[in-house]
């Protein structure tokens, strides 16, 4: 079972939620009061509250800041505890996924008007063709490839150290050298789009929602 938690941001609230900022490290913490948007502060700040909430009230595992370290490529881990887990924010939206089972890797992305033509050349030319038939609906189909694509090298030990043209995702299913990865589209908010990857293990690969569980959280 995997479980993501999301939370919206409020500019109301965001003095007491910095009050939350003595759970963290103090790099953390630094890191946050370095921004100059609270929007952005707030977002990554949330990221790791839905981390802590998740852990410690649906897991029943103690959050600890210090736990957390980085792959050679930037990616997170705990250096104990045997849970996966991965975060994104975007627009006003932080999500967060926690897994026992699975490297998981999740991306959300506010839907915009974008020069897709720009991002060409990081889709395969099956990619590519499947947007440009979408019609009318090719922003919308642009966005669930893009964040499939990066749920998927989240997911990946390498992180965004891999081309996202260097593999192809065909029906929610894509794969990087030896490793297979599953892709579920989570349903969030009509003006995002979010997707949440899965590495494939010695255990049967989620292939339904009731292998996901969404909560949203009101910090």
């Amino acid at each position: 079972m995997t479980l993501v938690f999301y939370s919206y941001i409020s500019k109301s609230l965001h003095p007491r939620l910095l009050n939350y900022l003595s759970f963290f490290s103090k790099e953390f913490q630094s890191k946050i009061m370095k921004y100059k948007k609270w929007e952005d502060a707030q977002l990554s700040l949330l990221g790791r509250l839905l981390l802590k909430e998740g852990l410690e009230n649906y897991y029943g595992c103690l959050y600890d800041d210090t736990e957390i370290d980085y792959m050679t490529h930037s990616k997170p881990y705990f250096k104990s505890k045997k849970i996966h887990f991965n975060i994104s924010h975007s627009g006003n939206i932080a999500i967060c996924a926690i897994s026992k089972e699975y490297d998981v890797g999740i991306d959300i992305e506010i839907i915009k008007d974008v020069e897709i033509e720009y991002f060409k050349s990081h889709m395969t030319d099956f990619e590519w063709n499947k947007v440009i038939a979408s019609g009318d609906l090719k922003i919308d189909a642009f966005y669930k490839y893009w964040t499939q694509k990066e749920s998927v090298i989240k997911a990946n030990s390498k992180g965004l150290y891999i081309p996202l043209k260097s593999f192809e995702v065909k029906n929610n299913r894509t794969r990087i050298g030896n490793e297979r990865y599953v892709i579920e589209e989570l349903k969030i908010d009509d003006n995002y789009k979010c997707s949440l990857a899965f590495k494939e293990n010695n255990l049967l690969c989620p292939n339904n929602r009731d292998k996901v569980k969404l909560f949203c959280l009101e910090l």
